[in-house]
């Protein structure tokens, strides 16, 4: 089960659906999921407390936390949010943000919004 939690409503599109329930989804069923948007993701993992600098994208971005966590910082938002296992956030172009991953470190999948799917 997934809930929905919009970081803003003055930034249409950023948004956090969390991960409520059991078991959180596996890879393979965050890849399948992904693959039927569009998205083809790629994995990366990162050790604990690892702070990704402020950037942006010229395209959508979509990130899921496989494992462990990650503090998504949104400073023209004023915002943050920790995602956890099986959170998933929503990302438009343009929109400034960095990380900083939490003390188990994390692994995750992201991939771009309408990129080709091989």
């Amino acid at each position: 089960m997934k809930t929905t939690e919009r970081i803003s409503t003055s930034l249409e599109g950023v948004r956090v659906l969390r991960w409520r329930g059991g078991a959180h989804p596996t890879e393979q069923a965050i890849r399948l999921q992904l693959g039927r948007e569009g998205v083809q993701p790629y994995a990366w993992a990162q050790r604990a407390n690892f702070r990704y600098p402020l950037r942006c994208h010229a395209h959508d971005k979509v990130l899921f936390c496989v494992e462990g966590s990650l503090e998504v910082i949104l400073p023209d938002l004023n915002q943050r949010a920790v995602l956890r296992a099986g959170d998933r956030l929503d990302l438009p172009r343009n929109v400034r943000y960095a990380l900083i991953i939490g003390e188990r470190g994390a692994r995750c999948l992201e991939g771009e919004r309408g990129a080709p799917v091989n």
